[in-house]
């Protein structure tokens, strides 16, 4: 894909589920990669990428949303050590993208974070939380 991003290292997981990508979506894996994950890499030093694209079996096993990017391979979840904070608002400033979540963690960091890349740049930027038990997507304040 990439000097620092391979296609193993965007379809690994530890399901024990098989997760190749399908042809028709590496265009929008590519994107992805040259669009946000290089410029941070470039930018930031190396990124841990946790979860990428993810077929719609290991979707369903991790317990993911039916409607998750990550099965479109628009997606990646990501950590950073020096801060998942600094590469939250390293992408903000710095990426185009279509979606930027801070998950869960606390007002000072997130636990990790997830971004989005696809042809609708919605610059949509939420807060994961738990709320009752479920996850609800609140606006990034």
């Amino acid at each position: 894909m990439t000097k620092n991003f391979s296609i193993a290292e965007l379809t690994k997981t530890s399901t024990g589920l098989p997760n190749a990508l399908p042809k028709h979506l590496e265009p929008n894996l590519q994107a992805l990669v040259d669009n946000v994950l290089q410029p941070a890499r470039d930018a930031l030093g190396p990124i841990q990428v946790t979860s990428a694209y993810r077929s719609p079996e290991v979707n369903v096993k991790i317990g993911g949303s039916k409607t998750s990017q990550h099965c479109l391979a628009q997606a990646a979840d990501l950590k950073f050590k020096g801060g998942n904070d600094v590469l939250f608002n390293w992408l903000k400033d710095n990426t185009d993208f279509d979606q930027l979540i801070w998950e869960f963690g606390t007002d000072d960091a997130p636990s990790w974070v997830h971004i989005s890349y696809s042809p609708r740049h919605r610059k949509q930027i939420l807060k994961a939380v738990k709320q009752n038990d479920r996850t609800k997507y609140l606006p990034f304040q």
